[in-house]
């Protein structure tokens, strides 16, 4: 114990020594390269110096000896004095009539002081005198403590902008003395002042000091501490935690003033009730929401931190290869980190100016439609550039009329929270609908600013990668156009040699029979040949032949009768529509989307065919209940060429079924989910109203002509 005493004993006189250089070392600055015209040098010149000899003397003497108390109270009458000259400094002429009896207020009970040495001088030995002699020391250090902070908030809050950067350091550093001082008396007249506090007292000024001589030049008073976000958080954090621990601590020693029987089962209670309280409360994802959005408010004087975001959005986007995310889900989860939304979706713009679902980011709670978003919001966004707070338009709020073309379904979900259009060289690419984030907040100016350049980098990204698949696919025609060129040259040579070979039979062959047999096989085979020369012609020209009637209840019934005895394709609906289009093409498109529905369900699971009318269009669904596809494979896989999903398929059978349909002025839409089906539904003009569309244009280009 005597050997730890000493110790502790050198340890707390190092404390005083090193405390008495750096307030040395503070007036030598101050001396030498201290601005001049500054009003506050000599207070603070004179202070550190106190500071010194108050430090050497408690090194020498003890904190407690007479002369100690002395030197504090010379320092503390500089540091007044240093802070009425600041004032003075301010040119607040009014400011310093109410100051001016504050001052001479905290000087006159600072020099009360001695008088309290003499008096406990005089009392020596008596121990209820010494105590109350002690406990009027302590009072007067709390008064002028308490002064000289509420003189320091004054100073600052009524500051001009231009002297703020003077007093920045100054006014840390002496709010930094006077509250160390309070903490300290105000403890010690409690009695419960730790002793290592008082002794590392004369170590925090001298450290304050060092602060005093590195706001007194030029260079020191541009100087700002900014630490970064992360570095202020994790401190928060700290400091929530230790209020929390000193919180409960304080509690637990309250209870044990309580007289009676049940003061430990009460301290046990309470501190297990705290520590669920805090096991409850600090893992909340909308708690630590709130409290960096209440941080980020008050303690910066931006929301981002937009050296870190543009970092974290570069390496989200870049993090490609195989195991990780498509580019379309990496782009959600860039917007979405940006404003800790925890979800979001990605709408890209379809061929036919319509919007649909590309891919998700955490967000498998409801379906999408098939079509997302109609050709009215994309071309508002394109137009406007416009980004849409959702529980403004939910509200009525209308500033651009930009709640029309906004879709019910995406204001009938509550966790839809933005809407972020992805312009690129003014055409849109697609949108991205931010989830709403746990800290409830209203979307302003720079949120909007960040998300619309963070849209436009986005837009850029995927726009390029539709360029690259766009060569990549023009590519792989060229090749399959090569081949086929050398395909269709050998089967003319075929067809020209069968020919040949038919008509010599007819001219040649000596047996009748033989040669009826062989003219009828022959001319077959050339007729089949012949069909297939004119089918590979058509492909990739996105023509077909004439358009004319067709009854969709007939057409759909000779698809399923073609799949009798193969897979069990039945028809649901047998609506009676008459559209306008090629019979064969038609039936050769279904073909294709009810092979495929058979290959994706299993072998007893049955294909449904649906017929019915819609406004000025007749339908027909394709629906089965197989495996499904995902969002991102409908997007940039199911309509693209040589892509497919079967295991030695050649990726043509829907891309071409969408070309024919398209060629017949109609449209193809796909609704899947994984593991649970797929819907395909092909649009085509009703024949009615192809009549009505072909006679009004008829007549507007005969007026056209007559003018």
């Amino acid at each position: 114990m005597i050997w730890t005493g000493g110790i502790l004993a050198l340890a707390a006189m190092l404390a005083w020594v090193v405390g008495a250089v750096l307030s040395a070392g503070a007036c030598v600055w101050l001396c030498q390269h201290g601005e001049r015209t500054r009003p506050d040098r000599p207070g603070l010149v004179t202070a550190s110096l106190a500071g010194a000899v108050w430090c050497l003397l408690a090194a020498v003497l003890g904190s407690g000896h007479d002369l100690v108390v002395i030197a504090v109270m010379v320092r503390n009458l500089a540091l007044i004095a240093t802070i009425f000259s600041l004032f003075a400094a301010d040119g607040r002429s009014d400011s310093l009539k109410p100051v001016r009896p504050v001052i001479i207020a905290l000087v006159m009970v600072q020099l009360l002081q001695p008088l309290v040495l003499l008096v406990g001088g005089r009392v020596a030995g008596v121990e209820h005198a010494e105590v109350a002699v002690t406990s009027a020391g302590l009072l007067i250090d709390m008064l002028v403590a308490i002064g000289a902070l509420m003189l320091l908030h004054n100073l600052y809050a009524g500051a001009d902008t231009a002297l703020r950067p003077a007093l920045r350091w100054t006014g840390m550093a002496l709010a930094g003395i006077f509250a160390y001082d309070l903490n300290l008396h105000a403890l010690s007249y409690l009695g419960a002042a730790p002793t290592a506090l008082g002794e590392l007292r004369g170590l925090f000024a001298g450290a304050m000091a060092v602060i005093f001589a590195l706001g007194m030049s030029a260079a020191g008073a541009r100087v700002q501490f900014s630490p970064s976000r992360t570095v202020t958080f994790r401190t928060l954090s700290l400091l929530l935690i230790g209020t929390y621990l000193a919180a409960l601590a304080m509690m637990t020693k309250a209870l044990a003033l309580i007289a009676g029987d049940g003061v430990r089962a009460g301290q046990a209670v309470f501190a297990v009730l705290g520590i669920l309280a805090a096991a409850v409360a600090l893992p909340s994802p909308r708690l630590r929401a709130w409290l960096r959005v209440t941080a980020t408010k008050h303690l910066f004087q931006h929301r981002y931190d937009y050296r870190e975001e543009w970092l974290r959005f570069t390496r989200t986007i870049g993090r490609g290869g195989t195991g990780h995310a498509s580019l379309e889900e990496r782009a959600v989860k860039a917007l979405a980190d940006m404003t800790q939304s925890p979800a979001g979706l990605l709408l890209m713009r379809a061929d036919d100016g319509r919007l649909e679902l590309t891919a998700r980011w955490n967000w498998t709670t409801f379906a999408v439609p098939a079509v997302a978003g109609n050709a009215a919001l994309c071309t508002f966004l394109e137009e406007h550039n416009f980004i849409l707070a959702l529980d403004e338009v939910r509200a009525g709020t209308d500033h651009v009329a930009e709640r029309a073309p906004v879709p019910v379904w995406l204001l009938e979900v509550e966790e839809a929270w933005a809407l972020v259009p992805l312009i690129h060289f003014d055409r849109l690419v697609g949108v991205i609908v931010l989830a709403r984030p746990p800290g409830a907040r209203q979307l302003d100016w720079e949120d909007f600013d960040l998300l619309r350049v963070a849209g436009q980098q986005l837009a850029s990204y995927l726009a390029e990668q539709a360029g690259q698949q766009a060569l990549m696919e023009a590519s792989r025609f060229d090749e399959f156009n090569r081949r086929m060129a050398f395909v269709m040259h050998d089967i003319k040579n075929l067809v020209s040699q069968l020919s040949l070979l038919a008509a010599n039979a007819e001219k040649h062959a000596d047996n009748p029979a033989f040669r009826a047999d062989m003219l009828v096989t022959l001319r077959s085979s050339v007729d089949k040949l012949s069909a297939l020369l004119a089918r590979l012609g058509r492909y990739g020209s996105g023509q077909v032949s004439a358009l004319t009637a067709i009854d969709l209840v007939e057409l759909a019934r000779a698809v399923a009768e073609r799949f009798r005895g193969v897979h069990p394709v039945a028809l649901t609906r047998e609506e009676p529509v008459r559209v306008t289009g090629n019979r064969e093409a038609l039936e050769q498109a279904l073909i294709h989307l009810v092979q495929n529905a058979i290959d994706a369900s299993g072998p007893v699971m049955p294909v449904f065919l649906d017929v019915s009318a819609q406004g000025v269009h007749g339908i027909i669904e394709v629906v089965d209940a197989g495996r499904g596809m995902s969002p991102e494979f409908v997007r940039s896989g199911l309509f693209k060429p040589f892509v497919s999903s079967k295991s030695g398929g050649f990726g043509i059978g829907a891309f071409e079924a969408r070309e024919l349909v398209r060629a017949m002025g109609g449209r193809i839409a796909v609704e899947s989910r994984e593991g649970i089906g797929t819907r395909f539904t092909v649009e085509l003009p009703l024949a009615g109203a192809a009549r009505v569309i072909d006679e009004s244009g008829a007549q507007t280009q005969s007026s056209l002509e007559f003018a």
